[in-house]
């Protein structure tokens, strides 16, 4: 409560009394006559826990405090506010727009879009003088908005580091300054709470016997794992980069000349598009080698998540040109491009297809079944019994390693994933698992194997050839 950052994210488990903390932050201000705070749920049902919490604390800590149940708002005798509010959809964020919150909290971050958060940044602004302009957010793994939180928040920096992203300002008579806004994770996690445990021991014992993924969420912060979560196989353990047992992410190799290439696409302007390279071993395993993915970044080169860089289709194809030239795994090769066959259509105008296949850039047609999609990256992502999949990462496929991990299932189509989410790498790796599909498994006493041939010879021969050496 006391961070001086702008931005500050408190959770990661259950019980570490997140919402008490963003409820009694609003009264920081509430002296100054001006002063106008607001705290969001993504839905006015969600708020009823976080209005009796304030119906507890307010009246005490200020008298006359009134709360007004038609408007969700508080009114205190020097004429501050606390406002509750809630963004359902997207569009509910312009509901806020010509306002101005000195403080604005979230209540899980998680359950919003990157685009509803971002746009409140333009609404803390100071209702008067004398106000301290700032932000809070507290969050539990999982969640539409999973991916984008663990970009901004968890990866960049160790919990309880300020991170730091600096902005250049162009004023009216043309002269730059470089601005620099600060946000930092603080951890929480039920074994802070000790009057909770004191008050209700077995809580301890209720979370331990959630399902593992809630249990490692809710009970240890885990951002890796969460309910929800879609591809559940996927593993990134550093310790196994080289022997490759037990991790989807390896070091990246280069890869022997009898294997074949493959590229894959997904279409994007506004939204990110994505390209990805991929090579499959003689028994079949696949292995993203390189990544091409137009997301924006910020000043410190950390992803805006979900949005687009706005290239053309004959920009990419140059681009994609050049790298096939350069690259030593990927130049004098044929390579196989695959991509959504939605890039064909005309639309009144030339194609994104035609466009790229003027500049030497051409495409099969992807099978777009999605739940099939799905069900091969499920396959190729599993573990045999000795720790080895059938899909293996380069570590310098950034995005891939950010992006899958975070997707969540739909809500409406309840066996797929949500579209709503940052799924554009998704979309090209599965046109290229369904180009090379895999048989189901099939169950044997004791162990899980394939149905095929044994799928990797681990002599010390096929080892090194692997390994490119």
């Amino acid at each position: 409560m006391s961070r001086p950052e702008e931005e500050a994210l408190y959770g990661g488990a259950a019980g570490g009394g997140k919402s008490d903390a963003l409820v009694i932050e609003a009264l920081r201000q509430v002296h100054i006559p001006h002063y106008k705070g607001l705290i969001l749920r993504k839905t006015y049902p969600q708020l009823t826990e976080l209005i009796t919490k304030s119906q507890l604390y307010y009246p005490v800590a200020v008298k006359g405090a009134e709360y007004n149940a038609a408007s969700h708002t508080w009114r205190f005798p020097g004429g501050a506010r606390i406002v509750f509010g809630s963004m359902q959809h997207p569009k509910d964020r312009l509901n806020y727009q010509g306002q101005a919150y000195d403080y604005i909290a979230f209540d899980e971050l998680t359950h919003f879009t990157w685009e509803e958060y971002s746009y409140l940044f333009s609404r803390n602004r100071p209702s008067g003088p004398g106000t301290r302009c700032y932000m809070r957010a507290t969050a539990n793994p999982g969640g539409v908005g999973h991916g984008w939180v663990k970009s901004r928040f968890i990866t960049p920096a160790p919990p309880m580091t300020p991170i730091y992203e600096t902005v250049k300002v162009r004023y009216p008579d043309g002269h730059e300054e470089e601005k620099r806004k600060r946000r930092i994770f603080i951890p929480s996690t039920v074994f802070d709470n000790t009057i909770l445990l004191e008050n209700d021991p077995d809580y301890l014992t209720r979370l331990a016997t959630l399902p593992e993924a809630e249990k490692k969420a809710l009970l240890y912060g885990d951002w890796d794992s969460f309910s929800g979560q879609v591809f559940t196989e996927w593993r990134n353990d550093p310790t196994h980069y080289d022997d490759r047992v037990g991790t989807h992410v390896i070091r990246p190799f280069r890869i022997p000349d009898t294997w074949s290439v493959w590229r894959g696409f997904d279409w994007g302007y506004t939204k990110p598009f994505s390209v990805g390279w991929y090579a499959v071993d003689h028994d079949g395993r696949l292995y993203r080698i390189r990544e091409l993915y137009g997301c924006r970044g910020d000043s410190a080169g950390l992803p805006i998540p979900d949005t687009g860089v706005g290239w053309s289709a004959d920009a990419i194809a140059k681009e994609i040109r050049r790298i096939e030239s350069e690259d030593l795994n990927l130049k004098n090769r044929r390579i196989h491009g695959i991509a959504d066959p939605a890039i064909y259509q005309k639309n009144g105008g030339e194609s994104i297809g035609a466009m790229m296949e003027r500049e030497g850039v051409y495409w099969d047609k992807a099978d777009n079944t999605r739940l099939a999609g799905k069900a091969q990256m499920h396959r190729r992502l599993a573990f045999d019994e000795r720790g080895i999949p059938m899909f293996y990462v380069f570590s310098t496929c950034k995005h891939f390693i950010r992006t899958i991990p975070a997707l969540i299932y739909s809500q409406i189509n309840v066996e797929d994933v949500d579209t709503t989410g940052e799924d554009h790498i998704y979309d090209e790796c599965r046109y290229i698992c369904m180009e090379n599909p895999l048989s189901p498994r099939t169950e044997r006493v004791g162990v899980t194997g394939w149905d095929t041939a044994d799928p990797l010879d681990l002599s010390p021969y096929k080892q090194n050839m692997m390994k490119g050496i």
